[in-house]
């Protein structure tokens, strides 16, 4: 056991499910600085901790872990099949005019300007989100949208909706300055994760509430 605090979702002998906070690294980082991390706090709960995915850092919400290597290998198939399905509840400046519609935009990185991403309809990946207005604020012009990445690009997410004209509150990386400013962080949530158990095959769906 460890100390530091790992909310736990789900937990069996081949899959432990947590929730991250905002800010938290899924993965160690470069320097002794950056060695607190989920992945690290999994494994201190559990050594067999492997990582099957990852959400970006300033995004908080459900994250798997396979606890050996069947799990994994699984896990991964699952992934490329697109078997394991994950919405996220996002706030984003502006009204979003229709209450749902999706995105389908390639992205590759913006290597000049790294890590970010952008559009590229020449050399991109192909990239597919869905999107469902929750709840407009006219008072605040913001928007409260839930998402569902069909594919799993990089930030895709978030230059989806940057593409829409609507950034997300408190991107660091994606929003202009008033639009970082409304938030103390960004506010990207992974709400809701379900798959088929990848050893048993029954099925798992876990919710974990947003912050904001």
């Amino acid at each position: 056991m460890t100390d530091l605090p790992l909310d736990i979702l789900y937990l069996d002998e081949d899959l432990l499910i947590a929730n991250k906070p905002a800010g938290l690294l899924c993965v160690p980082g470069k320097g002794p600085d950056k060695q607190d991390c989920l992945y690290n706090r999994a494994v201190k709960f559990n050594p067999n901790a492997r990582v099957a995915h990852r959400l970006d850092q300033g995004t908080s919400g459900i994250v798997m872990f396979p606890l050996n290597y069947l799990t994994l290998k699984n896990l991964t198939h699952k992934f490329e099949a697109r078997e394991i399905h994950k919405r996220y509840v996002a706030v984003v400046e502006g009204i979003v005019e229709h209450d749902e519609g999706e995105v389908k935009l390639p992205l590759i990185c913006d290597w000049p300007n790294r890590p970010l991403q952008k559009v590229c309809f020449e050399h991109g990946k192909s990239a597919h989100t869905r999107y469902q207005v929750m709840e407009r604020n006219l008072e605040q012009n913001t928007t409260r949208v839930l998402l569902e990445p069909v594919s799993g690009r990089t930030h895709q997410l978030r230059v989806h909706m940057l593409s829409l004209g609507h950034p997300m509150l408190g991107d660091g990386l994606y929003a202009p300055e008033p639009v970082l400013a409304k938030a103390p962080r960004l506010l990207l949530h992974a709400q809701e994760l379900w798959l088929n158990h990848p050893i048993t095959g029954t099925e798992i769906r876990i919710e974990a509430k947003a912050d904001f």
